[in-house]
C-alpha cells in the first residue's frame, strides 16, 4: 500500500543526486532505511523489485524529479484535505508517513495514489521542459498546424514522457493478481490521465507595447492545484467496488466490479475503492486516526470544515487571538508602499 512513501526533503542537484528518496508501495518495502544525504546507489535501496532496479539504473538522472513529484503530491493532499477530519497528516521520522491509514483500500488510499502518481508525472515533465535532464526535452510530436494569429514557439511540455516514467516506475510493484494491486493500478492511472486531459495551449504576445501582433504558443501542463482540485472531486464521487475471484490458468485472480449495478461503471478517470473509511473522529492507533480534538473549525460553515461536522458533535471551544497585520497602506510615487501595523482580535474556534 502507498503508505510506505516517506516525506521528501528535497535534493541538492543532479550531479550528486543527494536526496531523501521516496519510500512507497510504488517503489520500496518497509525494510527501507533513510538514505539521508548519501548519493543514490540503486543497488543499495532495499525493496526495489527487479523492474524498478533496472529503471533506477537506466534513468538515475531523473530520479530526483521522481522524488520531487512525490513531495508535490503529499503537499497537495494536505491542501485538499485541510478542512477534513482526515487531513492527510504525516508522521515525522516514521517510515509509514501516514501511519496505518492507507493499509485499507479506502477512498483516502485511492486519492493518495492518484495525486502522488500525478505528481511524479508532473515533476518529471516539468524537469524535462526546463532542460535539467539530457534524456528528455520538449515535445515536438503533437504540434500540428498553427492557428490563426499565432505560431508554435517555446518548449511544449512532453507530458507523455512524464506519464511513461510514472507508469513504469510506480506500477512496477503492482503486479500481483489481487484486488489491492488492481485498485492501485487503476487509481495511479487515473491520476496520470488527469494531466493528459488538462494539457492546454499557453501563449505569449510579441509586438510593440504589448500589441500582440504575433503570439507564440506551446503545450503546457496546468497548475498542479488544478489537478488537485479535479482529483479531489473524483475522491468525492469515487466508485465503491466489490472483489471478485476468478480461476485462471495462473491461479486465482481477484478483480473489481462496481458494487451497485444501477450506478455507472467507473471510467479510467474515476477513483475506485472497496473498503469503508473510519470516521476519523477519535484517535485510534489501529486505523491511524488522530481524531479532531483541538482542530480549528469554521463556526459559520455548515460543511465538513464547520464546527458541527468537524468536531463530530462534541462541540467547540472559542478563544480570542491577537494578530499583527499591515494596515492603512499608502502608495507613494514612485515607487514604494508604506503601511502601518495594526493589532486585530480574532475569534478562534477549536474542537473539544
Amino acid at each position: 500500500s502507498f503508505y510506505h512513501w516517506v516525506h521528501l526533503l528535497g535534493f541538492s542537484g543532479y550531479n550528486k543526486c543527494r536526496i531523501f528518496f521516496p519510500l512507497w508501495s510504488l517503489a520500496l518495502g518497509q525494510q527501507y532505511s533513510s538514505l539521508g544525504s548519501q548519493p543514490i546507489l540503486c543497488g543499495s535501496i532495499p525493496g526495489l523489485v527487479p523492474k524498478q532496479l533496472r529503471f533506477c539504473r537506466n534513468y538515475i538522472e531523473i530520479m530526483p524529479s521522481v522524488a520531487e513529484g512525490v513531495k508535490l503530491g503529499i503537499q497537495e493532499c494536505q491542501h485538499q484535505f485541510r478542512g477534513r477530519r482526515w487531513n492527510c497528516t504525516t508522521i515525522k521520522d516514521n517510515l509509514a508517513i501516514f501511519g496505518p491509514v492507507l493499509d485499507k483500500a479506502t477512498r483516502e488510499s485511492a486519492f493518495v495514489h492518484a495525486i502522488a502518481s500525478a505528481g511524479v508525472a508532473f515533476a518529471v515533465t516539468r524537469s524535462c521542459a526546463e532542460g535539467t535532464s539530457t534524456m528528455c526535452g520538449c515535445d515536438s510530436h503533437h504540434k500540428g498546424p498553427p492557428g490563426e494569429g499565432w505560431k508554435w514557439g517555446g518548449c511544449s511540455e512532453d507530458a507523455e514522457f512524464g506519464v511513461l516514467v510514472s507508469r513504469e516506475f510506480a506500477d512496477a510493484r503492482e503486479n500481483r493478481p489481487d484486488a489491492r494491486s488492481a485498485m492501485n493500478r487503476h487509481n495511479n492511472e487515473a491520476g496520470r490521465t488527469t494531466i493528459l486531459d488538462h494539457m492546454h495551449l499557453r501563449c505569449k504576445c510579441h509586438g510593440l507595447s504589448g500589441s500582440c501582433e504575433v503570439k507564440t504558443c506551446w503545450w503546457a501542463q496546468p497548475d498542479f492545484r488544478t489537478l488537485g482540485d479535479y482529483l479531489k472531486d473524483k475522491y468525492d464521487s469515487a466508485s465503491e467496488m466489490v472483489v471478485e475471484k476468478h480461476r485462471e490458468s495462473r491461479g486465482w485472480v481477484e478483480t473489481l466490479r462496481v458494487k451497485y449495478a444501477f450506478f455507472k461503471h467507473p471510467t479510467e478517470r474515476d477513483l475506485v475503492y472497496y473498503e469503508g473509511s473510519p470516521n476519523f473522529c477519535e484517535p485510534n492507533p489501529e486505523t491511524g486516526s488522530f481524531g479532531t480534538r483541538d482542530r480549528v473549525c469554521n463556526v459559520s460553515s455548515h460543511g465538513i470544515e464547520g464546527c458541527d461536522l468537524l468536531c463530530c458533535g462534541r462541540g467547540h471551544n472559542t478563544r480570542t487571538e491577537k494578530r499583527k497585520e499591515k494596515c492603512h497602506c499608502i502608495f507613494h510615487w514612485c515607487c514604494y508602499v508604506s503601511c502601518q501595523e495594526c493589532v486585530r482580535v480574532y475569534d478562534v474556534h477549536t474542537c473539544k
